[in-house]
């Protein structure tokens, strides 16, 4: 095959396919204490999936700082509602760190909205969206680009929750641990070379786009 194609999906296929769902554990990450805990295991992930959750606005003019910072190894997803702990010394040493890989989507915005609690060079970030274009992927959203590499949905229907109640609803918490995983295993899958760009269902034509 010609190597000058793309791949992309379209909304109708994408509705077709199952949900994915997270099945690793999950701590929700409230105390200093439980931030120290989270940290010191997650130096011992070498590749994490990455993402951020603001409570929606309800009026125009109104803006919530970040409340949540998911952080998903393979197995293992970790909660940090920021709104209660704040960006601590050791979460900013950890975000700053070079050596570990953090997996993102759109981090420029997840940025913007962390640098308004704190200031802090962020350090070994790779941006999902730059990285799918290596693979002939041209979709930007994670719904899209997860559902053509595994043929699974991601539900968007948590998105707009309040992100600062009293207490993480289960919907709530899965549907940030599956963002924050669904980085992760979408690098992955890319880096291992287990998704051929050749073989996908999902290549369109020209007259197609």
């Amino acid at each position: 095959m010609n190597n000058q194609f793309d791949i992309a999906i379209s909304k109708e296929a994408l509705a077709l396919m199952p949900i994915a769902h997270f099945g690793g554990d999950v701590t929700v990450v409230d105390t200093p204490e439980g931030v120290e805990a989270a940290i010191a295991r997650l130096y011992s992930q070498p590749v994490v999936g990455f993402d951020t959750e603001t409570r929606p606005t309800s009026q125009k003019g109104e803006m919530h700082k970040v409340s949540l910072m998911q952080v998903s190894g393979p197995g293992h997803c970790y909660l940090f509602r920021l709104n209660h702990v704040g960006l601590s010394d050791t979460l900013v040493h950890w975000l700053s760190n070079p050596s570990l890989i953090k997996v993102g989507l759109s981090l420029k915005d997840d940025f913007h909205q962390l640098h308004r609690l704190r200031e802090f060079e962020p350090g070994g970030f790779i941006e999902l969206q730059k990285l799918v274009r290596d693979y002939h992927i041209t979709d930007s959203s994670l719904q899209k680009i997860y559902g053509i590499i595994f043929g699974e949905r991601i539900s968007k229907g948590q998105r707009l929750t309040n992100w600062e109640a009293p207490v993480l609803a289960q919907s709530q918490q899965a549907y940030a641990s599956l963002d924050a995983y669904a980085c992760l295993k979408i690098y992955n899958t890319l880096k291992s070379g287990l998704f051929v760009p050749a073989d996908s269902p999902y290549i369109v034509s020209p007259q197609q786009q």
